[in-house]
């Protein structure tokens, strides 16, 4: 057996483990969570690509509960920081306390952790606290590491951060600036359920049964699939396509049609793009097939691009939100499937 053949059916094997990890994920959810699988595969995608979310939603449709779930399926450190006005960055990243050494009468400051040192952050309501606080969270996003007293401060890997965000309140709250929203790669909107699914929601909750999650990934899985996706190979086409879909968010560029021109002053960056094309790997992987395909880009690209459009305020003022102009481009894209 030749070498490009052992290494074709490795290939496969690792594909098939990752999809297998997919399905074991959810089911190991489904006594806690009722329905929101699209949910959980955007969640699932963002980790294997090393990405955050943004998770929007009404209150009461478990937002908390299905990162916490996640998290603890798949074994990793779960912490939670509820999001306040009065919260400071100290009181996220931690800070350096004076100790005294009672043996000797020694001094030193000692760094103190703070809630950020997990795998996994559930950063609840983070449009409450101020932008100060906020930026706290940017050099965790982007290196993975805190700096407090000119001392850098390694986070656990992996490192997810998962922030929350209440669409109707909107009393008290600070928006996120959109350098930090760029930070983070997919905004996912968490719609209300179905009749069934409420019902069956309310069936599970309002019993004496009490489920637990159980682990059924280690982080050595995990790390083996991330790497898998990193690796996974997409085609010129495809990738070409990727950036093609970006740019024509751009209103001074030549991609962009005319119409879009009068509705958005700033398009996606290509921080975009490149995450439009990790999605697009992810979502192969955890479905089992070998490469990135054009539908793989148009699925991901609602929850790449939505937070990374500017809107005119013509377009606020006739209730044109960025999901309408981002499926109207993606109609444009249909055609070209092929």
């Amino acid at each position: 057996m030749t070498p490009s053949q052992v290494s074709a059916r490795d290939a496969a094997t690792a594909l098939e483990e990752v999809a297998s990890l997919r399905v074991r994920a959810i089911d190991s959810i489904a006594p806690i969570i009722v329905g929101q699988r699209e949910v959980l595969d955007d969640i699932l995608i963002a980790i294997l690509s090393g990405g955050h979310c943004l998770i929007e939603g009404v209150p009461g449709l478990a937002k908390t509960l299905i990162v916490k779930s996640l998290a603890q399926t798949l074994a990793l450190d779960f912490g939670r920081i509820q999001f306040t006005p009065d919260l400071m960055p100290a009181d996220i990243i931690g800070t350096e306390v004076l100790e005294e050494d009672r043996e000797n009468g020694f001094r030193r400051l000692r760094f103190l952790q703070g809630p950020i040192f997990h795998n996994v952050i559930l950063a609840d309501e983070i449009n409450r606290a101020p932008p100060k606080t906020q930026s706290a969270l940017l050099e965790a996003m982007q290196e993975t590491q805190v700096t407090v007293g000119g001392h850098c401060h390694r986070l656990p890997e992996p490192f997810f951060v998962l922030a929350t965000r209440n669409p109707i309140e909107q009393e008290g709250t600070y928006p996120l600036p959109e350098g930090q929203l760029d930070r983070f790669m997919l905004m996912i909107r968490i719609e209300y359920p179905t009749v069934a699914e409420e019902l069956e929601i309310v069936r599970r909750t309002t019993g004496s049964a009490c489920n637990t999650i159980d682990p059924v990934i280690d982080r050595d899985v995990l790390a083996t699939a991330a790497r898998l996706v990193r690796s996974m190979p997409v085609s010129e086409h495809v990738m070409q396509r990727a950036v093609d879909l970006v740019r024509s968010t751009r209103p001074a560029a030549a991609e962009s049609p005319p119409w879009l021109r009068e509705l958005v002053r700033f398009g996606a960056g290509p921080r975009a793009s490149q995450c439009l094309v990790l999605a697009a790997k992810a979502r192969a992987a955890i479905e089992g097939r070998p490469c990135a395909e054009i539908r793989d880009l148009l699925r991901a690209a609602p929850s790449v691009l939505r937070h990374r459009l500017v809107t005119t305020f013509a377009a606020e003022s006739e209730g044109i939100s960025p999901d309408t102009i981002i499926q109207r481009l993606l109609q444009a894209e249909l055609p070209r499937r092929a």
